[in-house]
This record gives C-alpha cells, sequence and structure tokens, in this order.
C-alpha cells in the first residue's frame, strides 16, 4: 500500500488534519482529522511502501502496547483509511 500523492498531514490550531492538496484531491463535505498515534504513522509510512506489519513494528517501537493491541489498532486504521480514500494498493 502507499498514501495518495496530494494528501499531506498539517497542524491547524493543534489538531492534526489531513489536507488535500492539488484540484484532483479537492472535497470540502469532509475533513479528515487524526489523532496522535495516527499522525505518526502517516508521518513515518507518507511516500513509502507500508503494510500492516509496518504499521505494527512502528507502533511497537514508539508506544508501550502489544503485538495483539498493535496488530487489531493497525487493520482498523488501515481500513479507515481506505474508506476515506486517502491510501491505495
Amino acid at each position: 500500500m502507499r498514501t495518495k500523492e496530494g494528501f499531506n498531514l498539517r497542524t491547524i490550531c493543534g489538531e492534526n488534519i489531513i489536507v488535500a492538496e492539488g484540484i484532483q484531491n479537492i472535497d470540502f463535505s469532509r475533513i479528515i482529522s487524526m489523532n496522535e498515534s495516527s499522525a505518526y504513522l502517516w508521518k513515518k509510512i507518507q511516500g513509502t511502501e507500508f503494510d500492516s506489519d509496518t504499521l505494527v513494528k512502528l507502533l511497537l517501537e514508539e508506544y508501550e502496547v502489544d503485538e495483539a493491541t498493535a496488530s487489531n489498532d493497525a487493520q482498523t486504521l488501515i481500513a479507515k483509511w481506505h474508506e476515506a480514500g486517502i491510501i491505495e494498493n
């Protein structure tokens, strides 16, 4: 998987927001907000190939969490990013 080009993380008024840059990505009907851990992951994988195992490894390195929880969180996050249309296979 990869992050889609034109979607970049910005911090606006203390909130982590995915901003669509480029006319082809403009959709003002929704804002994609990320919590601290999802923003951390986005920064680490943006512009690179990644999979669920990549996210699990990053979560285990950065947070005090067990592997089962990290794996579940990674799968959930990937599903949400797919639904939001900000990553592609």
